[in-house]
This record gives C-alpha cells, sequence and structure tokens, in this order.
C-alpha cells in the first residue's frame, strides 16, 4: 500500500523517519509545497519523496500530521477520498508564542509547553477530523506518542506501545501491519469516538504516556 504523509513538522517528519528506517517507501507534503522539503527528504533517507498536498493525499494509506487549526485549509478541496483509509495523528491544541497572553496565563495548564487546549464542546477529535475527510476510513494513531520516539521504537525492555482505533475493521488491520512493520506494539482501542477520548491530547488518560510492551 501505498503512503502520503500530510504535514512535515515534528509529528510528520518522525513518522516519515520511522518509514524510512524500515526502507518503507511514502510521500511527504507541506502547504509550503514540495520544494521546501528537499533538505528534509535528504535528511531522511531516499525512501520518502516530497509530494504536493494533493499527490499525497491520493495514496492508499494518508497520514495528517497537521495542526488542529490549520486542518481545515490543509484539507480543503483535496481530491474524494474514495475510501482510502486516513491516519488522524492530530491533537486539539493551539500552539503558542512564548509572549502570548495564554502562555503566560496561570489558568492554562498547558502554558508551560507552549500549548493551549481547544474546547471540542465534548465532541472528540476524531470524529471531528472524521468530518473533514468524507468517504475516507478514519484511524486514530500515531497521536499519543512523542514524535521523537517513533524512529526508536524498541527498547532494552520491549516495543513502546502504539494505541489504535477506528470504526472500520479492515482499515484498522492495515494500520496495525503498519504499526507492527515499523517495531511498534498495537493495542487496539476500539471505536472511534471509544478509543479517540482515551488517546487524545492534552486529557486522554492514556495520551502522552510512552508504554512499553515487556
Amino acid at each position: 500500500m501505498s503512503i502520503g504523509i500530510i504535514g512535515s513538522g515534528a509529528l510528520g517528519g518522525g513518522f516519515a523517519r520511522a518509514l524510512a528506517l524500515k526502507n518503507i517507501p511514502a510521500l511527504i507534503s507541506s502547504q509550503r509545497g514540495p520544494d521546501s522539503l528537499r533538505e528534509v527528504v535528504v535528511k531522511t533517507g531516499p525512501s520518502i519523496k516530497p509530494a504536493s498536498v494533493s499527490e499525497a493525499a491520493q495514496a492508499d494509506i494518508v497520514l495528517i500530521a497537521v495542526p488542529w487549526l490549520k486542518l481545515s485549509t490543509a484539507l480543503r478541496d483535496l481530491p474524494s477520498w474514495n475510501n482510502r483509509i486516513v491516519i488522524d495523528a492530530s491533537n486539539p491544541v493551539k500552539i503558542l508564542t512564548a509572549d502570548s497572553p495564554e502562555a503566560k496565563d496561570p489558568s492554562n495548564p498547558l502554558a508551560s509547553y507552549l500549548l493551549e487546549a481547544i474546547d471540542l464542546q465534548g465532541e472528540v477529535s476524531s470524529v471531528a477530523v472524521a468530518k473533514l475527510v468524507p468517504g475516507a476510513r478514519v484511524v486514530k494513531a500515531f497521536n499519543h506518542l512523542e514524535a521523537a520516539l517513533l524512529a526508536d521504537p524498541k527498547t532494552a525492555v520491549g516495543p513502546r506501545v502504539m494505541f489504535y482505533c477506528g470504526d472500520e475493521p479492515n482499515a484498522k488491520a492495515e494500520v496495525a501491519r503498519l504499526i507492527k512493520n515499523l517495531d511498534l506494539f498495537g493495542v487496539d482501542l476500539g471505536s472511534l469516538a471509544a478509543g479517540g477520548r482515551l488517546t487524545q491530547f492534552p486529557f486522554g488518560p492514556l495520551s502522552a504516556i510512552n508504554f512499553i510492551k515487556a
């Protein structure tokens, strides 16, 4: 199966490096265009190629690694998803600058991380993302583990755990196979709504925890 990545920041780049270590080909894209990614792919490895967002979005499996507030723009006017698999790796947080009022707000529990939680009025983030990619089979994964650890999947004790969830069994099976190929230990958390609530950062009880399968 072909793989596309929308987003070339810490998460998109970390996922690309994990694929490159296993010599798994993929297209990586950015809103800035493929020419902006030449240096990124040189450092990542020959199996990763730069592409436009539209080209990356036509892969069989597409990982979305875009900041929450840019999702609507990044996913607008893309080709029909036609039942392809979308891996939602996003989290509902706003990235702050150090001099912003929110970063200095004592009532913001994420201020020291230069983040602010976005209130979704009770909606699970992956369910919201699914509405932006009509016709896709959405699986939530790769959002709860620190991006840098994706390229370091094994420890002296055992593989790192990667949670995933979704509503379509065949799509989950394909993502589970990819997780295994990256030497991570996949754990199925069930439906998109139930599992997504457990792993979405910042307040999901399983988010931002580096579990090891001993």
